[in-house]
């Protein structure tokens, strides 16, 4: 135990150590955390990675409202005012559905994540993956073309409820 020991920089008092024993990483009471899987850096990168691609997203919105001038704050460009309404639409719906189910895909990320790091990051990957390219497809201009590939993140959205449902069972069984 003594090899995993080691202070913290921390000054309060609190926080005075971190102990890592096994590949996991105790810290102490005020981060509000008790034990977490040393793996669940992985599912803290899948986070940050699906961040990048949603900033990637929203400057494919911009780039889009310029090509096709549609001004702030429209939403949505009207098929009577715009001759490319259509095309620009599918960038934005492609973006706004990925910002939509975000807030669930980042919860049951996190909650699996904890009882099951390395299976909720991979499958985190998985839906970047089908994410990057429901987007693409739909920024075509052919809204069929974003369930190519992008139907399959509700596979990962189910992985991740499964091993959400799991870390909660475990929770009410300990």
């Amino acid at each position: 135990m003594k090899e995993g020991l080691r202070r913290s920089s921390h000054t309060t008092q609190n926080l005075k150590t971190i102990i890592s024993t096994q590949g996991w990483i105790r810290i102490g009471k005020m981060a509000g955390v008790e034990l977490l899987p040393k793996e669940y850096g992985y599912v803290a990168l899948v986070l940050v990675l699906y961040c990048s691609l949603n900033f990637w997203m929203a400057g494919q919105v911009v780039k889009a409202r310029k090509k096709y001038k549609v001004s702030y704050p429209t939403l949505y460009a009207s098929e009577s005012d715009n001759k490319d309404a259509k095309v620009f639409n599918c960038v934005q719906r492609g973006h706004q559905n990925s910002l939509e189910l975000m807030p669930m895909f980042f919860v049951l990320l996190i909650l699996g994540g904890i009882k099951h790091p390395l299976i909720s990051a991979s499958l985190g990957l998985f839906y970047i993956f089908t994410r990057y390219f429901y987007f693409t497809g739909y920024a075509t201009g052919n809204p069929e073309n974003r369930v190519s590939i992008g139907k399959f993140g509700f596979l990962a959205i189910l992985g991740l409820m499964i091993c959400t449902i799991s870390f909660g069972i475990s929770l009410l069984l300990a």
